[in-house]
């Protein structure tokens, strides 16, 4: 594969990011929209959420252009787990725990938060940088596949969600924990596979790249996003569950 194209990919990637960010937000300004609370609340409930997702966008993207996710063997803190853990934790607790986005969440479609990732098709770029040799098999070949199939599988989830047909909810299910066991298999074969003490794969080609910019915003960024969608899409579909067994 030509890395003219394989760079011309990455850079399309560097661009998505912040319409997959706008779409996120959209999507919790309709969602807003649709419950009985006052349009005050409604606007600075999108603020709350909104802010805090865009600094931590900012942060990232500053921390990634200054070499911070850059592995080594004299690197002590695994710097790409702490990003994906923290914001990971805190997004889900916070965002779970409050009433406004609850009431969003229970009056918006439950195949919103299944279809928004289609996104992550844009894992391809694994494939293709390994396909150039710039990234280990053992990492790219599971993650970037892996990545694909989610993305691919994401809109006729969405849509068999939104038929209303049986099994719809057990296949949104059954996605979720595809999607969250596939980025948490790319985070250790990452992790594993990259220039550190805790190296035990590709020895003979230490997997680089993938704490440089700008591939490093994929598990520095992405993949903390992504599953926090999954936690909130699970979160949903258990409280419209329970909301119909009420029923």
């Amino acid at each position: 594969m030509n890395t003219l194209v394989v760079d011309a990919f990455a850079s399309f990637g560097v661009l998505a990011r912040p319409l997959i960010l706008a779409t996120v937000l959209f999507g919790l300004w309709r969602g807003l929209r649709r419950t009985a609370l006052p349009v005050r609340t409604q606007i600075w409930t999108w603020v709350a959420v909104a802010v805090p997702l865009l600094l931590w966008f900012l942060m990232i993207l500053q921390l990634a252009r200054a070499g911070v996710f850059v592995a080594g063997p004299d690197v002590r803190v695994p710097w790409i787990p702490l990003a994906v853990l923290i914001p990971l934790v805190a997004g889900l607790v916070l965002l779970t725990r409050s009433s406004r986005v609850a009431a969003a969440a229970d009056v918006t479609p439950l195949h919103w938060l299944v279809g928004v990732q289609v996104f992550r098709v844009l894992g391809a770029v694994f494939l293709a940088q390994w396909a150039i040799g710039r990234l280990p098999g053992v990492f790219a070949i599971p993650a970037g596949a892996g990545d694909v199939l989610v993305g691919l599988l994401a809109l006729p989830v969405a849509f068999y969600l939104r038929s209303g047909r049986p099994g719809g909810r057990a296949a949104a299910y059954a996605w979720n924990v595809l999607g969250i066991v596939d980025l948490a298999n790319a985070l250790t074969l990452g992790f594993l596979s990259s220039p550190t003490r805790f190296q035990l794969l590709a020895l003979d080609a230490p997997n680089r790249l993938v704490g440089a910019y700008p591939l490093v915003m994929i598990p520095a960024f992405a993949v903390p996003l992504a599953l926090i969608l999954h936690g909130l899409s699970i979160w949903q579909l258990r409280r419209s569950g329970r909301s119909k067994g009420r029923a």
